[in-house]
């Protein structure tokens, strides 16, 4: 099948000769949206594990998960094994922490194995200081290093709403920072959420064209015991269906830079916890069905400009 956007899994089998896997990890850190350094709370569709809920092994020690992860890879009986792998801190914010203990954290998971090649840092653009960059900076010299910000809309009023306590300026300039140390970044974009347009979701890739060099691309959903949720009891919010989702996040891959790698077109939400919509639990339906429309409209990244 002909690849009609920039995949992952091709750019790091490229990268490294082999394909290469992410270990997600919880390094028990927290967010300033959280702990009442900016907010409380946190966004309106974060849940209590800040997008970690799908995290095997969360109440063990970095090295113990790191492991166990890496053994059960190495034995999977899946047709296509990984001999390399990406650490990968994901829960809330993980640059939010002194560099004494960011530097612990990040040298424990890089000296599980020697089959650790990289480390991706997911956090938020107001958590990147100079002195985040430069211990990145030093990773970057061994490592392949990746930083992933939470951009999620480029809509300042859709932000606010969101409870983002960040701002598109601080994204843009944080994304500038790293990028001018040679360290990735990758934009977190969402379809879906309360007051979205068309004209924002325009907008937001525009955004990431302008500063990352890839894109996750995540549906809107409700996750129990969040403030989306309330609003979705209240009917101040409707989940989009799963036709607008594929019809969206083609547009998006249509207008997407050409050199910007994919690497996600969907969420993945924890089934215990979901609340709405009940579409985003057929994973490998919407998958088929985004790269169904694509064939079908004849759709490639890049083809069309903002």
């Amino acid at each position: 099948m002909t690849n009609r956007y920039n995949h992952l899994n091709e750019y790091l089998k490229n990268k490294f000769g082999e394909r290469v896997l992410k270990i997600c990890i919880d390094g028990g850190f927290t967010c300033p949206n959280r702990d009442g350094s900016k907010g409380v709370g946190g966004c309106v569709f974060c849940g209590e594990a800040g997008a970690g809920e799908n995290i095997k092994g969360k109440c063990q020690s970095v090295i113990e998960s790191i492991e166990n992860q890496v053994r059960v890879f190495l034995n999977s009986y899946r047709g296509e094994r990984a001999d390399k792998f990406i650490a990968y801190f994901q829960s809330f914010s993980n640059t939010y922490d002194t560099i004494s203990n960011l530097k612990l954290k990040y040298d424990t998971a890089l000296m599980v194995s020697d089959k650790i090649i990289g480390l991706q840092i997911a956090t938020r653009p107001d958590l990147v200081s100079d002195e985040v960059i430069d211990l990145l900076r030093a990773y970057s010299e061994r490592y392949y290093v990746c930083v992933e910000l939470g951009l999620q809309t480029a809509d300042e009023s859709i932000g606010q709403n969101l409870n983002r306590n960040y701002t598109t300026e601080e994204f843009v300039a944080t994304c500038k920072r790293l990028r001018n140390n040679n360290i990735d970044v990758v934009g977190h974009m969402m379809i879906g959420l309360p007051g979205e347009t068309e004209k924002s979701i325009v907008d937001t890739v525009k955004v990431i064209n302008e500063n990352c060099t890839g894109i996750k691309i995540h549906s809107t959903y409700v996750q129990s015991n969040t403030e989306l949720h309330r609003m979705y009891d209240r009917k101040e919010y409707l989940p989009i269906t799963m036709d607008y989702y594929v019809r969206m996040v083609a547009k998006v891959i249509s207008i997407l830079d050409k050199s910007i790698i994919v690497h996600r077109i969907n969420a993945d939400p924890p089934k215990d916890q979901l609340i709405a919509p009940d579409w985003m639990l057929k994973k490998k339906i919407v998958l088929n069905a985004i790269n169904k429309y694509l064939e079908t409209e004849n759709i490639f990244q890049g083809e069309k400009s903002c």
